[in-house]
């Protein structure tokens, strides 16, 4: 997805989250709160998995600080 984005938009970064934000979807070996964030740079590529707490809303807003943070320091790693 992160490569995706960076391709389609010209751009030489790209971010890419997909994962389960809840309520519901969640199953046993992937539980709501799950989500995987991968980062493109020009240094390379990152890709995590996170559970994350709280409700929908919650996993939302901790994921997409969660990918600003791995780009943040990516780029300061480069």
């Amino acid at each position: 997805m992160a490569d995706g984005i960076s391709d389609r938009s010209g751009s030489d970064v790209g971010i890419g989250i997909t994962g389960i934000a809840g309520p519901g979807g969640g199953t046993p070996e992937k539980p709501v709160g799950t989500v995987a964030i991968a980062v493109k740079t020009p240094s390379g590529a990152q890709v995590r998995t996170f559970q994350f707490l709280g409700g929908r809303d919650m996993v939302k807003f901790q994921s997409a600080q969660a990918a600003m943070n791995m780009l943040r320091l990516m780029l300061l790693n480069a």
